[in-house]
């Protein structure tokens, strides 16, 4: 995923030149510099105080030979390195000027490609994992004979691929020094730049929406009919939890690849005009945004729909704030007291 791919940045044709029509974004600029700063440093405050807490919880209660706990802990991860990229891009955009250098320009580059295409091969793992233990319950069977190197393996090879979806966005990022000031930008000068940044468009919105839709489209056509055919409630509730983590994925991300879709005709020349770079210029802080608060959604979704996460979370909070936590339990407890005395005058008058 890049952010130099949606920069607001006059537009290039396919032979190099910028554009003849040069459109004035400065609007947009000045809507940029307000607006991202404050939502990227919202979402970064609460997603790094929610992943956290998952991570401290998984990593004191993680059972290793669960591979729905390993992948919900290496979600939490890539959320994170995605996370701590932000305040970085929240100051460029402010200052429309990177006063960071060359060397971190690239690293938080790959920090933030990097925790974005492993979180969805994550939910990608998650959702195979889940066919093969509900479809394929004697393959499943098999391998939890060897399910912590089998899961080893698989985490191992979720993070090589990831490295490697990210690897063009490193190599051809750079600090570059403009009549505005210093930049982090894709380098799309010359000829192999603009030819890898026209790949990025294609690879973002295979891997990041199509893929996922086919993967997690073909998974759950199969695991929904075996669940109904079952009549299982426990296997139910542990595909509720999926099945909504998806749903908010979809709901955040599809919008962003979109625009990105746009973007990339724009780019050939199909949309070349300045009513459409207004639009999508607007567009962008937004859709973005929606998609940067994903990773501050899945601790609530944890929280609210996994009843195990829950009871985790409360125990280890009432482990690191006794005091808060116990008082908290007294008042409930006087509460309920209060109800039920409550409740039973009310049924003793009744019956007399």
């Amino acid at each position: 995923m890049s952010r130099y791919l949606l920069s607001t940045a006059p537009s290039y044709d396919s032979i190099g030149n910028q554009s003849s029509m040069i459109c004035n974004n400065s609007h947009v600029r000045a809507f940029s510099q307000v607006v991202l700063p404050t939502l990227y440093s919202l979402v970064c405050i609460v997603g790094i105080l929610g992943n956290g807490l998952v991570m401290c919880v998984l990593t004191k209660y993680l059972q290793k030979s669960n591979m729905m706990d390993v992948c919900l802990f290496n979600l939490a991860v890539s959320d994170m390195l995605f996370l701590i990229t932000l305040p970085f891009w929240a100051h460029y955009s402010a200052v429309q000027e990177w006063i960071f250098g060359d060397f971190l320009c690239r690293t938080v580059t790959a920090l933030h490609n990097l925790g974005f295409y492993s979180s969805i091969f994550f939910m990608l793992l998650m959702t195979v994992d889940r066919y093969v233990v509900t479809v394929h319950a004697l393959s499943s069977i098999f391998f939890k004979r060897s399910s912590c190197r089998v899961g080893a393996a698989l985490v191992l090879l979720v993070w090589v691929l990831s490295v490697g979806a990210s690897i063009p966005e490193i190599v051809f990022s750079e600090e570059r020094n403009e009549t505005t000031g210093f930049k982090c930008e894709f380098d799309s000068r010359s000829p192999v730049g603009r030819q890898w940044k026209l790949v990025g468009y294609v690879q973002l919105n295979v891997l990041g929406l199509l893929l996922p839709i086919v993967v997690m489209g073909f998974c759950y056509s199969k695991i929904i009919p075996t669940l109904v055919a079952m009549k299982s409630k426990q296997r139910f509730k542990a595909i509720k939890l999926m099945l909504v983590m998806i749903f908010i994925f979809f709901l955040c991300w599809t919008p962003y690849h979109l625009v990105a879709f746009l973007k990339f005709l724009s780019h050939l020349n199909y949309l070349n005009n300045c009513t459409w770079q207004a639009g999508l210029n607007l567009a962008m802080p937004w859709v973005e945004t929606i998609a940067y608060s994903h990773c501050c959604l899945n601790p609530f979704i944890y929280f609210i729909m996994g009843q195990r996460f829950r009871t985790l979370i409360v125990k280890v909070l009432k482990e690191w704030f006794p005091m808060c936590f116990s008082r908290c339990n007294l008042i409930t407890t006087q509460l309920t007291l209060k109800r039920n005395m409550r409740h039973s005058v009310i049924y003793s008058t009744t019956v007399v």
